[in-house]
């Protein structure tokens, strides 16, 4: 009797942030056998000391996309000197990260039932009821009004125009020093997507913006201060200071931050 040849077992995929978790465990040890500090890692790669540092932790909720963690993770392996390709590659992209994500920023659509959707054709019919009469009185209003309002706009304009200058009219100084106090204009950044790109805005210290903006959006944030742009498409997003000509963040695929501080 022949043996039952053994089934293969497969192993489930390994969840990514257990795997970033080991992956960032890592290269902490790495960089402190090194005697490397994260300021001197975010200098070589361009990524910021808190995300270096939410790798190192395994903390994939602060992080961006997964594709942009993997971009992540090849940066700072090749700043230690390690081969990044191949370190990235065990990164599991593909996950259940994205749809938690997703399903965060939008609400449940709640049910609509035929009850709800006679109340709103009441309403309608309601509205158009109201409109229409509105709308009829005042076709209906007699000409001799409108005369009659014409004449008292005249007389009263007449009058105006008869009438005496003030005695202290305002120094010119005062209305030029009245404008000028709101030259302190906040410092402000316009993003025009042309790829779909993970984008972050700190406006003065406060996350005023995270999260996946899609081809063709146009979106503009202010500052009183500075304002912080981190983009993990950079070459498809253009961004435009304080109503300037628009341009690049940078190179397509690549994440980039981008500082503005508000002129003294």
């Amino acid at each position: 009797m022949k043996k039952p040849k053994p089934k293969a077992i497969l192993k489930p995929r390994q969840d990514p942030s257990v795997k970033l978790a080991e992956m960032g465990a890592y290269l902490r040890q790495v960089r402190e056998s090194q005697s490397m500090t994260l300021e001197q890692v975010a200098a070589k790669t361009m990524i910021r000391v808190s995300l270096l540092r939410s790798i190192e932790e395994g903390q994939l909720y602060k992080l961006p996309e997964p594709i942009y963690v993997q971009g992540f993770l090849l940066r700072f392996a090749e700043a230690l000197g390690l081969n990044g390709v191949e370190f990235a590659k065990t990164f599991p992209i593909i996950s259940t990260w994205r749809k938690q994500k997703i399903a965060q920023w939008y609400l449940p659509i709640p049910r609509v039932r035929p009850i709800h959707l006679y109340l709103i054709y009441i309403l309608m019919i309601i509205g158009a009821v109201t409109g229409l009469s509105g709308f009829v009185e005042t076709t209906a209003m007699p000409k001799s009004t409108g005369q009659a309002q014409e004449t008292t706009d005249a007389v009263g304009s007449s009058e105006s125009a008869t009438a005496k200058k003030p005695t202290n009219p305002t120094p010119a100084s005062q209305t030029r020093g009245t404008s000028q106090s709101n030259s302190d204009a906040p410092v402000r950044v316009g993003l025009i997507v042309q790829d779909s790109s993970w984008v972050q805005i700190i406006a003065d210290g406060k996350t005023a913006f995270e999260g996946t903006l899609q081809q063709g959006t146009e979106r503009s944030w202010e500052a009183k201060k500075q304002l912080v742009i981190l983009a993990g498409n950079a070459g498809g997003v253009l961004m435009a200071v304080n109503n300037k000509q628009a341009k690049l963040m940078g190179k397509p695929g690549v994440a980039e931050e981008v500082i503005v501080q508000a002129e003294p």
